[in-house]
């Protein structure tokens, strides 16, 4: 698994690479899940909490236009994932048993018009994060197979930590240009003890550890360094936060 997971990272770096930037990364992204996935495209929109739509991106133009369908119409799996915490698969979009008409009136036949015929949606969180929703178009029916389905979960853990990283950095940063000493040898040392900490707390890897203090600095709007200084003295503790 570790190895997937490097090979997908690997992928979206270069396809990234190709672009260069942020809107670069998520077309990266994008470019990545179509390939892995075997799909005919994909998308990925970063939201905030209350659901508004920021930085997006696609793999190709068509893709573009269903994803941003979603968001002139105000229905469809993206916001259904988003809001529900939970993947989102429709193999055939029009198989009446997914109810996809249903659930989105405006939506499927707008997609379906425009070549999509299965449609796999998921959230890009982690713990009370959410930040967005990465969805994969196929212009066949189909289910994921059981590879693809891990394979997809993969991307969107990738695409999280990546974008946790930008943001907490960023933020961080902008932070250092009033307090130059955020990151002296004591933060570092600080932040690397609240990583055990988290570590031992939640019985998970130091990458893992990491990626959920980055998440809680996100969700609560908060330096990195102020949430290591919590947890190191044990204001906060990882084991009884609620996702």
């Amino acid at each position: 698994m570790e190895d997937r997971s490097a090979f997908i990272a690997d992928l979206i770096t270069r396809q990234a690479a190709v672009h260069g930037g942020r809107p670069g990364f998520l077309r990266g992204v994008c470019a990545a899940a179509a390939e892995v996935l075997s799909a005919s495209g994909a998308g990925v929109s970063v939201m905030t909490d209350d659901g508004t739509r920021g930085e997006t991106a696609a793999s190709d133009p068509a893709s573009e236009h269903i994803e941003e369908l979603q968001f002139i119409l105000g229905e469809g799996p993206c916001m259904d994932a988003f809001a529900s915490r939970r993947p989102v698969l429709i193999p055939d979009l029009g198989d009446p048993s997914t109810d996809a008409g249903g659930r989105w009136p405006f939506y499927t036949p707008a997609a379906s018009a425009g070549g999509l015929r299965a449609v796999f949606a998921f959230p890009l969180q982690i713990g009370a994060a959410r930040l967005g929703v990465l969805d994969v178009f196929r212009d066949r029916t189909g289910p994921l197979t059981a590879g693809e389905f891990a394979d997809a979960l993969t991307v969107a853990d990738v695409t999280v930590a990546a974008l946790l990283d930008r943001h907490v950095q960023a933020r961080d940063s902008r932070v250092r240009e009033i307090d130059n000493n955020d990151y002296a040898d004591g933060h570092r040392a600080e932040l690397f003890q609240a990583q055990g900490m988290v570590m031992v707390q939640l019985g998970v890897s130091l990458t893992e550890a990491m990626a959920r203090i980055r998440a809680h600095a996100y969700a609560q709007e908060r330096r990195l360094a102020d949430v290591a200084r919590d947890i190191v003295a044990r204001r906060l503790h990882f084991d009884t936060e609620k996702p």
